[in-house]
């Protein structure tokens, strides 16, 4: 996996990859040296520990560091504890425990703590593989569901379509906390430190090599 060419292909490409206050401010503070013990805010410790592994395995170590060596894990707690709402904490809450069984199940292990690498990627790969129509299916589904929930009514999700809410919202969110990081922000995008040269119009490749800006 090119890492550096999947991040500069990714650009802005995902809608909340946006520079906010509070998202600037939650990585400032996932800033440091990496983290041996850690407890999450959020999720319990066995599922943070699930956390850890998933995130290695959506942007694994190769070239630059690790999802969690720049501490996406812990961004993301911050991040579904300080900014979700409570109607996105109950869905992430959900969609998580769906998707945990559904890879203890096929493992054959009772608890998602002793889940190998190996078995949580063999999960996430198979969740995450599905058609177009499947996934505008999925949407409309998660939309629905939604829509009950917010009007206080009684709501049914598919476990399938539960877990790959999980791993594509998972997906997503790693992404964005990793392109925010301090480390992949200078030194894998372009990187410009404020104030800076102003170019009104350019041509990126001849800008960045390429490279998308950091945010």
């Amino acid at each position: 996996m090119d890492r550096r060419k999947a991040l500069k292909n990714m650009g802005l490409a995902m809608g909340y990859t946006v520079a906010t206050p509070t998202l600037i401010g939650l990585m400032q503070s996932c800033k440091g040296e990496p983290v041996m013990e850690w407890t999450p805010d959020y999720f319990s410790k066995e599922e943070g520990s699930v956390l850890t592994k998933l995130v290695d395995i959506i942007l694994p170590k190769t070239d630059t560091p690790s999802a969690s060596e720049v501490q996406v894990n812990i961004f993301i707690d911050k991040f579904i504890n300080e900014v979700a709402d409570k109607e996105q904490q109950e869905f992430t809450k959900m969609s998580m425990d769906r998707f945990l069984e559904k890879a203890t199940k096929a493992a054959g292990k009772e608890k998602a703590e002793d889940l190998s690498v190996e078995e949580l990627e063999k999960t996430l790969a198979s969740t995450l593989k599905i058609t177009k129509e499947d996934e505008v299916r999925n949407m409309e589904a998660i939309t629905t569901y939604n829509e009950a929930i917010a009007k206080g009514q009684k709501a049914l999700l598919d476990d399938e379509v539960a877990s790959h809410a999980f791993a594509n919202n998972l997906r997503g969110l790693t992404i964005m906390g990793y392109k925010t990081s301090e480390y992949v922000g200078e030194e894998v995008l372009a990187y410009l430190p404020v104030p800076g040269e102003y170019v009104g119009c350019g041509d990126l490749q001849e800008l960045t090599g390429g490279k998308a800006w950091s945010l």
